[in-house]
């Protein structure tokens, strides 16, 4: 795990062009603090910042073919290096390292974009060809590791994380206010801009050129359901078990010891359970001292039962809020997702035993583990009801207190594309409005995601909430906080569940043996009840849980958060009457308001870190 930065010279003075990508590398030390190195001529200058796994002595980077003509940096581990090893070895390429880096300087050489649907793992990468003039870059098909990009007139610039731009003279650094209407209602940007002007994502399963001052973007890979019901729950169980198998031995490849993280969950001990057939696995966990919160009592009777070391962190109120701040910074954008605090000082606390961990990440939106998606199942003979008679029903209610109820009638009048949870994750439409100072014209958050499910329409509900989560929330949330924590403590993630032998499988299993009206992930489930107990396999979802809800009440860190509702930034973007009265509410028990307060929170720390401060 690493991280790279980059950018298209715009100045003939090779020592600033040197100074300057070294100051954007020094911007993700965390990311790489063993070993650095650049590669800088008259065109182009790339960074490398690398934290050591695989081949500790012989695979530093900039990585170069035989001839030196093409010039590579690389974020990630491809699992299956060794096989392409030997097959571009057979076609005449010689390879003076072992690290599984070279794999792609010579299979781009081999194959060119060609090579992309060939590789097995996580990965973002750029190869400049000095021949050619020509840069080429990709992201993994899921978007495990990131990619950002900043392009303003002729000015192009990457790296691994936005902060690293900081450093270049030539970024003009401005928020992208347009976009804040989304992040309060998602939580995070859904499309591929930033909330800096002129950033982007590059999106997973995607690939760049840029040649002759010409950017251009293409898809290697799309996701597409071929559900077969030709096998049993049991023969999806074996499969599963198979797959997983496989994938845990290939995740766990390295030249350094590999921990594993353990919750309370079937998908961590699942993963925990498959490492320590053959290896001494340490684990990881982290809870509260409010016990009622923690899930450590469950993570360390599992770890008793399958045999492994279990180190746990404790967090108190002053430590989470103390972290915020710091892991606003990290993230480079707001996410106010408050496990990202808990991952944050899960992945210091293995951090300072492992260089690799692996995790459960992925296993809810591949194998249908969230509680929402038995909701098309719920509505399904409400909505053979008349729809002018479900919209009546709705209409109804619409301006009624809050009552059981309510919000089934509301929902069940409306389309999937509606309906669909994220859509007001945090602020709804109407809010979002009202919580905003400046007026910021914005779309229907719906416009977002209708797109995704567009795509998959040929599909049940349940199917294509799943896939509209492995587009958005997957990417833009879980695997965001996913590698800015770990990286923010030098520390590798790996996520075996999210491996495309794995989504393969996910892709055939029928809606049946994912969810049902009683069960979610009612395959994977059967799978690992074949290695952990009934208890753990059954274990419903929970998620990181937090005290955030009734910390906010504490005089201490209520009037933290209501000294940053009165200050200047607040002032900025919200009404602050409005924001301090849902922080009153929620001190008052008059509404439960966390999510919306900790959108708002972070929002302001996270400006604060890049515009006040920095």
């Amino acid at each position: 795990m690493c991280g790279f930065v980059g950018f298209l010279n715009e100045s003939s003075d090779a020592e600033l062009n040197n100074s300057t990508v070294r100051a954007m590398a020094d911007r993700i030390v965390h990311r790489g603090p063993d070993q650095d190195d650049y590669y800088v001529d008259s065109d182009v200058s790339l960074g490398f910042r690398r934290l050591s796994i695989i081949d500790l002595d012989g695979g530093s980077q900039p990585i170069y073919n035989e001839d030196k003509s093409k010039v590579l940096v690389f974020n990630g581990e491809i699992y299956n290096y060794k096989s392409l090893r030997e097959e571009l070895i057979a076609k005449g390429h010689n390879f003076y390292t072992h690290t599984d880096s070279e794999v792609l300087i010579h299979g781009y050489e081999e194959y060119g974009k060609d090579l992309l649907p060939k590789l097995r793992g996580m990965f973002a990468f750029v190869i400049w060809d000095t021949k050619s003039k020509k840069l080429f870059g990709a992201r993994d098909i899921f978007g495990i590791k990131p990619f950002f990009y900043y392009l303003k007139g002729k000015t192009f610039m990457f790296g691994s994380e936005i902060k690293t731009f900081l450093s270049n003279p030539n970024f003009e650094k401005e928020l992208n206010t347009q976009r804040i209407p989304e992040y309060l209602c998602f939580e995070y940007i859904p499309s591929n801009e930033t909330l800096f002007k002129n950033v982007y994502k590059l999106a997973p399963a995607s690939y760049f050129e840029w040649q002759d001052g010409k950017l251009t973007e293409g898809k290697y890979y799309e996701m597409k359901y071929d559900i077969d019901d030709s096998k049993s729950l049991e023969e999806w169980e074996n499969i599963i078990a198979e797959t997983f198998r496989d994938s845990t031995t290939v995740h766990g490849i390295a030249d350094v010891e590999v921990g594993c993280f353990l919750s309370s969950g079937v998908d961590s001990s699942y993963v925990v359970k498959e490492m320590s057939k053959n290896n001494n696995v340490r684990t990881f966990s982290v809870g509260y001292e409010e016990e009622k919160y923690s899930e450590l009592k469950y993570a360390q009777e599992f770890a008793k039962t399958a045999g492994v070391e279990n180190y746990i962190k404790k967090i108190s109120a002053d430590e989470f809020f103390d972290a915020a701040p710091v892991v606003q910074y990290y993230m480079d954008e707001p996410l106010p997702n408050p496990s990202a605090i808990a991952l944050y000082y899960l992945t210091k606390l293995a951090s300072e035993q492992v260089k690799v961990v692996l995790s459960g990440e992925g296993a809810d939106e591949l194998f249908g583990g969230y509680h929402y998606y038995k909701d098309p199942l719920n509505f399904e003979n409400y909505q053979k009801l008349p729809l002018a008679l479900r919209k009546c029903a709705a209409k109804a209610v619409e301006n009624m207190p809050r009552f059981h109820g309510r919000r089934f009638l509301m929902r069940g009048a409306q389309g999937i594309e509606e309906s669909f949870v994220r859509n007001n994750y945090v602020f709804s439409f109407d809010e979002r409005d009202a919580v905003l100072n400046p007026d910021i014209p914005a779309a229907n958050p719906a416009t977002f995601t209708k797109p995704y499910f567009d795509m998959c329409r040929d599909v049940d509900d349940v199917t294509r909430m799943q896939y509209v989560d492995m587009q958005t929330w997957l990417v833009q949330d879980i695997l965001v906080k996913a590698d800015r924590m770990s990286m923010a403590n030098s520390l590798e993630l790996r996520v075996p569940f999210l491996d495309k032998e794995m989504l393969k499988v996910a892709l055939s299993i029928p809606t049946k043996y994912r969810v049902s009206k009683e069960q979610t992930k009612i395959a994977l489930r059967g799978a690992a009840l074949k290695q952990v107990p009934e208890k753990t396999a059954s274990m419903p979802k929970t998620g990181f849980l937090t005290p955030l809800n009734d910390w906010l009440k504490r005089e201490k860190f209520y009037n933290r958060v209501k000294d940053a509702f009165m200050s200047d930034t607040a002032k900025k973007f919200f009404d602050c009457d409005y924001i301090l009265g849902l922080l009153e509410n929620h001190k008052n028990d008059k509404e439960k308001n966390m999510k919306r307060i900790w959108s708002v929170y972070s929002f302001i720390l996270w400006y604060n870190k890049y515009f006040v401060e920095n």
